[in-house]
């Protein structure tokens, strides 16, 4: 753990950079380890992640846990954004595991509102084999039910990576969903850079940066951007793979991270990487990068002989990454490929087509 002159917070950001921070031997030292690794906001699992049911907070670890936030400044209602469990689904068409679900679910927001947290990031989960519009209703369902069960805490959804059945890897489900939901002030949507890209929105350059998020405007609203997930991504364009990797190592380069950096709707929300370190070290140091690319302008940055070398320095250690996940992504798209050729070999024209199917039939009659 770095000590607390390892890192410091900076008091003149005008992004709540952070990082997702262990909270091992009591949910209160997450805000010990956030501030020690120079967040401005910060992440944590309310519970084990590993298993459905943990025990409940003593009193003393939750006046711990205010006292904290409190020393150390973070506000709890706008500066820490809570993970979801993973395996929580509360689109699952199987009635009874939806309802298991649906109380690890309320349990993590009875911990929030337990100490005094005002927001919550949820895995919008899958819809399975089940029909999809209709499990859209039951997650809406689930969450108006929620809301109306507690009190102040905002419901966070996660875009997703994955395609099909995976809820969340189109912003228009995320968008029905909202829809659904009778107290809009209790819901909004985090981005992950990681996942975007992976879901096949690109960002990676000024102008398909600055299409996402006017598309992002135009299907959902930035009045319900609550957060952003801030991940490179180990695989390419579109290969629906939810591969974290750290800053400027991956596809999306230290470039988009140059324009979250100065990109005025995202001040005043949580920004949290989720990079994958095995330490906060690694965190605080890209913290340190965010804060250093915000303190210079972008024309500056590009003239940067410092800035061009980092990118070139960062690339370099992801590029074996990099080229592994494409070798795995172009085999992929070659398979389905000869799936798609194999199966249009095996129909003629036409045998697909209802209408056809029944003019042959009545020509063999007539013959």
């Amino acid at each position: 753990m770095p000590s607390t002159s390892s890192f410091v917070r900076s008091a003149v950001s005008k992004y709540k950079f952070g990082a997702h921070m262990s909270g091992a031997g009591g949910i209160s030292n997450s805000v010990t380890n956030a501030f020690n690794t120079g967040c401005n906001s910060f992440a944590m699992f309310l519970k084990s992640p590993r298993k459905w049911v943990s025990p409940q907070y003593t009193q003393e670890e939750v006046n711990k846990f205010k006292k904290n936030c409190e020393t150390y400044n973070y506000n709890p209602l706008t500066d820490v954004l809570p993970h979801g469990q993973y395996f929580i689904n509360l689109a699952n068409p199987d009635k009874e595991k939806a309802e298991k679900s649906y109380e690890s679910f309320m349990d993590d927001l009875n911990r929030c509102e337990q100490l005094g947290v005002g927001l919550y990031n949820l895995h919008p989960g899958s819809t399975l084999k089940g029909d999809h519009q209709l499990q859209l209703k039951q997650l809406a369902s689930y969450l108006n039910k929620a809301i109306k069960e507690t009190k102040f805490v905002k419901i966070v959804l996660e875009n997703m990576a994955g395609t099909g059945n995976l809820v969340g890897s189109s912003l228009v489900d995320l968008k029905e969903v909202i829809g659904m939901i009778e107290d809009k002030s209790r819901i909004g949507v985090c981005i992950d850079t990681c996942h975007t890209f992976a879901a096949g929105y690109d960002i990676s350059t000024t102008e398909a940066f600055n299409n996402f998020w006017k598309e992002f405007d135009d299907v959902i609203g930035f009045k319900y951007l609550s957060a952003v997930h801030l991940n490179d991504s180990k695989a390419p364009l579109g290969a629906n793979r939810d591969l974290h990797e750290r800053l400027g190592q991956g596809y999306l380069g230290i470039d988009v991270f140059r324009m979250i950096a100065h990109s005025e709707y995202l001040q005043g929300i949580p920004i949290v990487l989720e990079t994958p370190y095995e330490n906060d070290e690694g965190y605080g140091n890209e913290i340190k990068l965010l804060e250093w690319l915000e303190s210079k302008s972008e024309n500056e940055l590009l003239k940067d002989k410092e800035y061009v070398e980092k990118n070139k320095t960062l690339q370099k250690l992801g590029a074996k990454s990099r080229k592994e996940q494409l070798d795995k992504f172009e085999v992929k798209q070659k398979k389905r490929a000869g799936a798609s050729k194999r199966k249009k070999a095996t129909v003629e024209p036409g045998d697909n087509d209802i209408l056809s199917q029944m003019t042959k039939k009545r020509k063999t009659k007539k013959e």
